[in-house]
């Protein structure tokens, strides 16, 4: 007897997810994979709860009403944003100025061997060693390039410039390879079949087409490097967050507060001006 195609049954069988069981399989393994993560991070949130740690926050929260609005105090936040403006992005100009040319010489597609002529050894170890070079330079994080600068130039914003200038040369040079190479291969391939230089090939081939991109992520680059450079700043690179930590030790909770706004409002402001840039560029 034929099933009415408005049955209830029929209608559970075409709401069914077919592929249920996979998805339901793969959540196990996802959790089965996070327990010993969880478990070696010593994770646990509960803590929080706890009556000790809940005073503890109550009073460390109340102590920030009302905020330090003194005049003096307000100029020395402002000539502090400023200098965390600069040190994101100074260093992330000195980043931009390492990246251009390690991308030039360690992406394939603007090499001869991208056309299917062989590489001579020692320019295929220089293209690995600049790859290497890269993987180092962003395997280590601003805060760690600031410990080392600070020790060496000592308190202030060149440790945290040039923090932000290795690690970002190490993560521009990546990414802007990745989009070179991501690019449509043929006019780049033209251009080096008929005797171009790799300069000749990303001016005139690949550049056209990622340019857009390009731009995007390095503006991209400037917001987050104007988050990492208060980051840096309590460990002594420079900036609001040099100021911060110093009226942390001192338990002054309006200081603090009032450069959590003004950390807020530069944040917003990186945003706003960034997401205007990107539009422009779209």
């Amino acid at each position: 007897m034929p099933t009415d195609p408005r049955s209830p049954m029929r209608e559970d069988a075409r709401l069914r997810d077919p592929a249920w069981h996979m998805r339901l399989t793969l959540a196990a393994l996802a959790a089965l994979l996070l327990w010993p993560m969880l478990v070696a991070s010593e994770f646990k949130p509960w803590q929080l709860l706890d009556a000790h740690s809940l005073a503890a926050s109550g009073r460390f929260l109340a102590s920030f009403v009302p905020p330090a609005l003194d005049r003096e105090f307000l100029v020395l936040v402002a000539q502090s944003a400023w200098i965390t403006v600069a040190i994101a992005t100074a260093g992330l100009t000195l980043g931009w100025l390492g990246a251009v040319p390690l991308t030039l010489l360690g992406t394939a597609r603007l090499s001869q061997s991208s056309v299917g002529r062989p590489m001579r050894p020692l320019p295929a170890l220089g293209r690995q060693a600049v790859r290497w070079l890269l993987i180092f330079l962003r395997s280590v994080p601003e805060l760690v390039w600031a410990l080392l600068f600070v020790r060496v130039v000592g308190l202030g914003p060149t440790a945290g410039v040039l923090a932000i200038a290795l690690t970002y040369t190490g993560m521009l040079g990546k990414v802007y390879s990745e989009v070179l190479e991501s690019t449509e291969a043929g006019p780049s391939e033209a251009l080096l079949r008929n005797g171009s230089s790799r300069l000749g090939a990303f001016f005139y081939g690949a550049l056209p087409q990622a340019a857009p991109e390009l731009t995007s992520y390095t503006i991209f680059r400037w917001e987050c490097a104007v988050r990492s450079s208060v980051i840096m700043g309590f460990v002594g690179g420079g900036g609001l967050g040099q100021q911060m930590d110093m009226s942390m030790k001192m338990l002054a909770g309006g200081e603090v507060a009032t450069m959590l706004i003004v950390f807020m409002m530069l944040v917003a402001l990186a945003d706003r001006v960034s997401r205007l840039l990107r539009d422009r560029l779209a």
